[in-house]
């Protein structure tokens, strides 16, 4: 079996593969959460707050796949397992059932800023170790940061 060798030392691999499953765990849940809400949101602002949602599915995972390939372009096999995103997501549980469009904002809110915080310490973490993942990841977090910028208006 061929197995990628990764250009990296073993001690920067180690940080950066850390760093990509992580984001690659929260990605994914972001991506379930946004999901989960766009089809339970109900309220006055339901069309604006359901495409609003679907932005953040979209851009959820295509980065996904981008923090996946740059996982397996380094030797390191990516784990976007249902199992493996439950044990390691920073991102708390979407509500069951209909849920307004305030909360569900609020929810979103509160859920993109989990996910920013813990991109920004992968962010500081891969710096040293691997600049091209480093700038994934920092473009990633623009985007998020931006998708939570929008959210906070609406919940204004």
């Amino acid at each position: 079996m061929y197995v990628v060798k990764s250009p990296l030392t073993d001690t920067d691999l180690k940080t950066v593969s850390e760093a990509l499953q992580g984001a690659l765990v929260d990605l994914l849940d972001l991506s379930l959460v946004a999901k989960q809400i766009h089809w339970n949101v109900v309220g006055p602002r339901f069309r604006s707050v359901h495409l609003q949602l679907d932005e953040v599915v979209d851009s959820a995972r295509t980065h996904s796949d981008t923090v996946a390939e740059r996982a397996s372009a380094l030797g390191v096999p990516p784990d976007g397992r249902a199992a493996s995103v439950a044990a390691g997501s920073g991102i708390g549980t979407a509500p069951a059932g209909w849920i307004k469009d305030t909360d569900a904002v609020g929810t979103m809110v509160d859920a993109l800023g989990a996910v920013i915080v813990r991109m920004r310490e992968r962010v500081n973490a891969t710096g040293d170790a691997d600049p091209v993942s480093q700038d994934i990841l920092i473009g990633i977090t623009a985007d998020l940061e931006k998708h939570h910028w929008m959210f906070q208006a609406e919940h204004a």
